[in-house]
């Protein structure tokens, strides 16, 4: 294993290797390899954590949410980063003095919520009921 680390080279980001195949780690071929399910579980669990740290390091107001409502906090974050998601500032406001009509609102007149269609509607439902959508 160190004899492969040394030759493959460790880049965390995909690259094209010297054949110009999309790899990334230590040398694997994620277009005829690509991930397993298993390994796709392991780092949406890393990206969820880091979703939720993001939120509870830049909104500590969050945490008092229901579930919910942090869940759909959460799925953007996860979809934006936590930067993207600070870009949100009527909807952070809304959300923070639990006016969940305006927050609703804000979310689906975004740029954002065109991109992402139904997933938008979706979570806007979410943050207006308190629901899991």
């Amino acid at each position: 294993m160190t004899q492969l680390r040394r030759d493959e080279g460790i880049r965390l980001t995909p690259y094209k290797d010297s054949r110009g195949v999309l790899s990334i780690g230590c040398g694997r071929n994620l277009e005829s390899v690509g991930i397993s399910a298993e390994e796709a579980e392991y780092l949406l669990g890393n990206d969820i954590y880091r979703a939720i740290s993001g939120i509870n390091k830049f909104l500590p107001w969050a945490a008092t949410l229901d579930d919910a409502r942090f869940g759909a906090l959460a799925n953007m974050a996860f979809n934006l980063g936590i930067g993207g998601l600070m870009n949100f500032e009527h909807f952070l406001a809304a959300m923070k003095d639990r006016d969940w009509p305006t927050a609703a609102r804000e979310m689906l007149e975004s740029k954002w919520a065109t991109q992402v269609g139904l997933r938008a509607h979706r979570l806007s439902i979410q943050v207006e009921t308190g629901i899991w959508q």
